[in-house]
């Protein structure tokens, strides 16, 4: 199995409109827009595989055709936009898109989201202290990073003067005169 790397990009890049976890019912569609750029000099080909994974045993993969083919191409520093839709058997996994770029057929980027099914959600992402579902990201580090932001938003709002402490503006009143251009005689 080959090792997925977060935004490796030196190939080729690849986004989507996802959230990092979703309630998915199996059997429906699952509607999105892929972003796949290409950062390099020279136009490039690109394939998109579909990799579905319960605790790290691949439960199914398969290649996603783009415009009827399953290689297309990207120009020298562009990006297309697919829209499209995805349909799975399973749920209660992690969905990841993988971008193969066809000289190297290496997978040189990926997407990955979980899939909830709605008896397994609540009001609690995967993986936060306490919830129900399967791994995917971890929120707690997440907390971690917002909580100086907060303590800074704190401080702010402490030390600016209350509006009703702060000393009234005189209020000026100027009006400007215009003269209107000179008519046609």
């Amino acid at each position: 199995m080959t090792p997925i790397s977060v935004m490796s990009g030196t190939l080729g890049d690849i986004f989507w409109d996802l959230a990092p976890w979703i309630t998915y019912e199996p059997g429906y569609d699952l509607g999105c827009s892929v972003y796949v750029a290409n950062p390099a000099s020279i136009e490039k080909e690109y394939a998109l595989m579909a990799r579905l994974s319960r605790e790290g045993a691949v439960i199914s993969e398969e290649v996603l055709p783009v415009f009827g083919y399953t290689w297309f191409k990207v120009g020298p520093g562009d990006f297309i936009r697919l829209k499209g839709a995805l349909r799975f058997d399973e749920s209660d996994s992690e969905l990841a898109i993988l971008l193969v770029e066809r000289e190297t057929e290496e997978i040189t980027d990926s997407v990955v989201t979980v899939l909830v099914s709605p008896s397994n959600t609540s009001a609690l992402p995967p993986t936060w202290p306490g919830s129900t579902g399967s791994s995917g990201f971890d929120w707690s580090s997440l907390l971690y990073m917002m909580v100086p932001v907060m303590m800074l938003g704190v401080v702010v709002s402490a030390a600016k003067p209350k509006e009703n402490e702060r000393e009234p503006k005189p209020i000026t009143v100027t009006e400007e005169r215009k003269l209107l251009p000179a008519g046609r005689q």
